[in-house]
């Protein structure tokens, strides 16, 4: 259970980073991409421990570190794919209101 702890955190932490670094920051909220990469690597985690991955010696690192890893790419790929699209959308709604006047 501890390591379930520690692996939500670290990826918690990755999407904390992945929200400071965005330059669209401001038009979507800090828990966003911290919330998808927990979701994601508790889902790895699941995954891989039900496949048993945890059993031997030899492979039990690979929950540890893919977990981590699939948190911090969706992390990142969340708050890109989104700061973008959603700066794309207000640079749009912008546009559109000035144009009415």
């Amino acid at each position: 259970m501890v390591a379930l702890v520690i692996v939500a955190l670290t990826a918690g932490g990755f999407g904390a980073i992945a929200w400071g670094v965005d330059k669209y920051r401001s038009t979507f909220g800090a828990l966003l991409p911290a919330g998808a990469a927990v979701a994601a690597s508790l889902v790895v985690w699941m995954v891989t421990m039900a496949v048993g991955l945890n059993n031997s010696p030899a492979t039990a690192w690979i929950p540890w570190i893919l977990s981590m890893a699939v948190g911090g790419a969706v992390a990142w790929a969340v708050a890109g794919f989104v700061g973008r699209t959603r700066h794309a959308r207000q640079i749009e709604r912008t546009n559109q209101i000035l144009a009415m006047h």
